[in-house]
């Protein structure tokens, strides 16, 4: 899926980053955890996995949080009002009046405020890994805040706090490392923890009307799975939904995004669509001229140019006889997929 173009909302003075995907009839927002960066996200292939199913039955709404990302980063230790009303921004700016929130980790507090605040804009309320109050760290906040400050853009903590069970993969290592430079400086995600550590929506959960789903991992290892219990209990009418697995992120693994997805499906339009299978079993030809360097130099580049014509509509006429499709020109060789081998050798 090519990348949605980025643009700009203005919440007060400050501009929040933000990108539109799918063109369902339901507006579903996405607010997310700790830390973000809307255009990095893409190079996830597990978030991607994740968006591109949420935008085949939804207009998906994507941003980075005040702070992080791609949106306004100096902007100290936000209020949770602040980030609620991030979220009214956004959605002005997409002419969007009703929206469903879908706030993960950290996104769940400001979702929940705007749901309470604003019922007539949310059709409705899907938790996942969320909090109402966040469960004391051990051994106390303050050990983690040093340890982020002290750690933060090697990857170390992401992966040791919210992704556990791939711990031991080191492109994932990478790829994280990058992923917190890029979302947040030292000093930004301190701040946004700190937030988190702060932020209490417990006082508003029975005032909350709007259908209410809360999906949490029965092991999650950062915020404990009685945390998403107490939600449900205290939303009037709040469907709990509980998950297998330890880690807090779901982007690792296939079969819980797929989970995940269904279930916010079927909540909020009373159905699950049919996944297309986009696999198919294929063979792969690949095709190179032997010493085409040493050739070109022989013929000159002008009759070495003119024979490499006829090549390559020779390669061409016959990848369509074989019923082929050419994926592309190498310069001297070509790469082409057919339905079976027999037809390849030929």
């Amino acid at each position: 899926m090519d990348p949605p173009e980025t643009r700009y909302a203005r919440s007060g003075d400050i501009h929040i980053a933000y990108q539109v995907i799918g063109n369902g009839s339901l507006d579903l927002i996405h607010a997310p955890g700790f830390i973000s960066n809307v255009e990095m996200q893409w190079e996830s292939p597990g978030r991607t996995n994740l968006f591109s199913r949420l935008a085949g039955f939804s207009r998906l709404i994507l941003f980075d949080k005040r702070g992080t990302g791609l949106s306004d980063r100096h902007v100290g230790v936000p209020h949770l009002d602040e980030r609620m009303d991030d979220i009214r921004a956004v959605m002005d700016a997409v002419g969007c009046q009703s929206a469903a929130l879908f706030g993960i980790s950290d996104g769940g507090p400001m979702s929940m405020l705007f749901a309470a605040t604003y019922p007539e804009r949310t059709r409705a309320l899907v938790l996942y890994g969320s909090f109402a109050r966040f469960p004391p760290p051990k051994p106390d906040p303050q050990y983690h805040l040093d340890l982020i400050e002290r750690q933060w853009g090697t990857g170390e903590y992401c992966m040791r706090y919210m992704n556990p069970g791939n711990v031991s993969n080191e492109t994932a290592r990478r790829l994280t490392a990058r992923w917190e430079r890029q979302s947040a400086s030292p000093s930004a995600a301190v701040a946004a923890m700190r937030m988190a550590y702060e932020s209490d929506v417990g006082d508003i959960l029975p005032t909350i009307r709007v259908p209410t789903l809360v999906l949490h991992r029965t092991g999650d290892t950062l915020i404990d799975i009685r945390s998403g219990r107490y939600i449900a209990d205290h939303i009037p009418g709040a469907k709990f939904a509980e998950l297998p697995g330890a880690n807090h992120a779901i982007y690792s693994e296939p079969e819980i995004i797929e989970r995940v997805v269904n279930e916010i499906e079927e909540f909020l339009t009373g159905s699950r669509s049919r996944v297309e299978v986009d696999r198919v079993l294929a063979t792969l030809l690949f095709t190179d001229i032997v010493d085409s360097t040493k050739r070109a130099s022989e013929l000159g580049d002008r009759r070495w140019r003119s024979l490499l014509r006829q090549h390559d509509q020779s390669v061409r006429d016959e990848i369509g006889r074989f019923r082929g499709r050419e994926v592309k020109s190498l310069g001297d060789g070509f790469l082409a997929t057919f339905d079976g081998p027999a037809r390849a050798v030929r």
